[in-house]
């Protein structure tokens, strides 16, 4: 009998620089409001992942202990490991800029650092979140997708062997080998589980990469998706969100905000498909399959294409969520 696929949601897990993106030290970033978002934010993220049965992935960003201390990241990944979810590493150098003991640019990716430093990031960020949880990182996300060859190495190097970094809408990795869309494949000794990416043609008859996300698929998208892949036997599938894509705010500092209602039906429909089809889908989590995975690549699906509708609905919803604050 084919085996259920298996559907992994992940969620990035972090703080927001806000205006301190563009302008480091002339703006306060924001911490665990930019998580919580009023019971928007991770509470509504766990209370629809418990109330379907559904297991995900959390990738937690640990460099903001920089600017935060200990407290706020490690009370929210207390939240998240009482109700049983799973933790990773997320890792965004951008927040060690405010470290008094180095001297590191602002700049949020891995991909361009010499060895030394980007080993030191890897090394003090894996750290914290082994205080913080309590056991080191099976799996690493570089945040955005941007990691390249010395990536790879530095973190063979400092003992984590399966990263789920690549998502190829955010960011294009140098190197064909690195042009990853689905399944699993072996860059320098490390297994990457690259978040799923799809094609759908534009108005230019174009084919771009689109990555699987909650903020910006469709939930008529998504679910075409898991349909096409059942039949087509894909093993897993990998998908990207994030707390705060559940709000809506007026400006970066998040003083004002209100629930983001599209996606978050789009969650909850896809937490409902998921439980009520268990037949042929399931939702599972690193900690599960980490060891099962790291032991075989599988198939790179290049070209999985979803019909110009669904892009054109996609854009459309998109547009009249973003423009109308009630909507």
């Amino acid at each position: 009998m084919l085996k259920p696929l298996e559907v992994l949601i992940s969620v990035d897990t972090s703080f927001s620089l806000g205006e301190g993106a563009k302008k480091p030290f002339e703006y306060n970033p924001i911490g665990t409001r930019s998580v919580i978002c009023d019971g928007n934010g991770l509470e509504f993220v766990l209370d629809a992942l418990d109330r379907f049965q559904i297991n995900a992935s959390f990738f937690i960003e640990t460099a903001n202990k920089s600017y935060f201390g200990d407290e706020p990241m490690g009370n929210i990944v207390k939240k998240i490991l009482f109700a049983g979810q799973d933790t990773q590493l997320l890792v965004d150098p951008s927040w060690c800029h405010f470290e008094q003991s180095g001297n590191y640019s602002a700049n949020d990716s891995c991909a361009g650092r010499d060895f030394i430093e980007l080993r030191k990031i890897l090394e003090k960020s894996s750290r914290t979140f082994k205080k913080w949880n309590h056991k080191k990182p099976q799996v690493i996300r570089a945040v955005n997708g941007q990691v390249d060859q010395i990536f790879y190495k530095t973190i063979y190097d400092i003992g984590i062997y399966m990263s789920s970094s690549v998502g190829l809408e955010m960011y294009i990795p140098h190197g064909k080998e690195m042009l990853l869309y689905t399944g699993r494949s072996k860059i320098a000794d490390i297994m990457e589980v690259p978040l799923f990416t799809y094609k759908d043609k534009d108005i230019m008859g174009g084919y771009p990469s689109k990555t699987l996300q909650i903020a910006t698929s469709s939930w008529k998208e998504m679910l075409y998706i898991l349909k096409k892949a059942r039949k087509m036997e894909v093993e897993s599938i990998v998908l990207l969100t994030k707390p705060s894509d559940y709000i809506k705010k007026k400006t970066p500092d998040y003083s004002i905000i209100t629930r983001n209602r599209v996606n978050q039906e789009r969650l909850l429909k896809l937490c409902s498909f998921i439980n009520e089809n268990d037949q042929d889908f399931v939702a599972v989590d690193f900690s599960m399959k980490a060891d099962e995975w790291i032991k075989s690549e599988s198939s790179n699906i290049r070209k999985f294409k979803v019909p110009t509708r669904f892009r054109n609905g996609r854009k459309i919803e998109n547009l009249i969520n973003n423009l109308f604050w009630k909507y």
